[in-house]
């Protein structure tokens, strides 16, 4: 929740000034580096049969292509509209976790995650812009939801079966080796420049910090549903949006409305009883 709310903070400024292609591949660089650093000090074990091999394959790409559209709607979007619609991934994974999975919620935890969803709506739509038609809707949505597919069906839900598995470390290295190499295969292929050798150092600190918290956030995931169930890992997960917020308010000044406030308030109390 820390690592993609903070990571997204900045991954929406990267991308406006870099494009989101070349702002996801480096970002990427530098996460795909730090966990191969994590590796190397944790015992991991690269062993993994051809089946495990074509799901992280399958993950990879679904990983890489949902950072893709996720970027780019960032990049074309309203900022607020694409944290609030993003989240929806959460409604797949649950899903596929509860009929596939045969995962199960106690009754104190389906109110719990009801109450987080809301929450986070709550905090990422500016209602009075929108009764004010001062919002797009229209803006990044369709690349955002494009993505939620992507994270809430290819990735998440074939993550956990894997990282149950085998090493979870050694699975996130190998899967993010993939969405790199996915991304690459698709930049040759539209011909887009992915240097940024041009650009400010402001902008590429920006980018490291984009990449080492956007890893910390995965890698902390994966352990996590290595242990538990996705199926309460994730909506806790998608309450980054409240780390969001809260950065905008201390370093861009921005003031929350009183729904936003209730909002906050919703996903604190939702985190807490997910616990029961």
């Amino acid at each position: 929740m820390f690592g993609w709310g903070v990571s997204d903070f900045f991954a929406n400024d990267a991308s406006d000034k870099v494009g989101h292609t070349r702002a996801l591949f480096w970002s990427q660089i530098i996460g795909l580096s730090a966990m191969g650093l994590l590796a190397l000090i944790l015992p991991s074990s690269f062993s993994f049969n051809p089946f495990i091999c074509m799901l992280i394959l399958l993950s990879g790409i679904g990983y890489a292509m949902g950072y893709l559209f996720f970027y780019k709607a960032f990049e074309i979007g309203n900022v607020s509209i694409v944290s609030a619609a993003i989240n929806f991934y959460v409604i797949f994974t649950i899903g596929i976790a509860y009929f596939l999975f045969g995962q199960t919620l106690t009754p104190i935890q389906i109110p719990a995650l009801i109450l987080l969803l809301i929450g986070v709506t709550l905090i990422s739509i500016n209602f009075n812009d929108l009764k004010k038609g001062e919002t797009s809707l229209t803006k990044g949505v369709k690349e955002t939801l494009t993505a939620a597919v992507m994270f809430g069906v290819f990735y998440w839900p074939i993550n956990e079966y894997v990282v149950e598995r085998v090493d979870w470390l050694a699975a996130s290295f190998v899967t993010k080796l993939v969405a790199i190499l996915t991304v690459l295969l698709i930049a040759q292929t539209q011909k887009k420049k992915l240097s940024i050798t041009k650009q400010t150092n402001k902008l590429k600190l920006t980018i490291v910090a984009v990449g080492l918290l956007e890893a910390f956030a995965v890698i902390s995931m994966s352990y996590g549903v290595s242990l538990g169930d996705v199926i309460i890992v994730a909506p806790i997960a998608s309450a980054l949006t409240v780390i969001t917020v809260g950065m905008a308010m201390i370093f861009l000044k921005e003031k929350i409305s009183k729904t936003q406030g209730i909002g906050i308030a919703a996903v604190i109390v939702g985190i807490i009883l997910t616990a029961f």
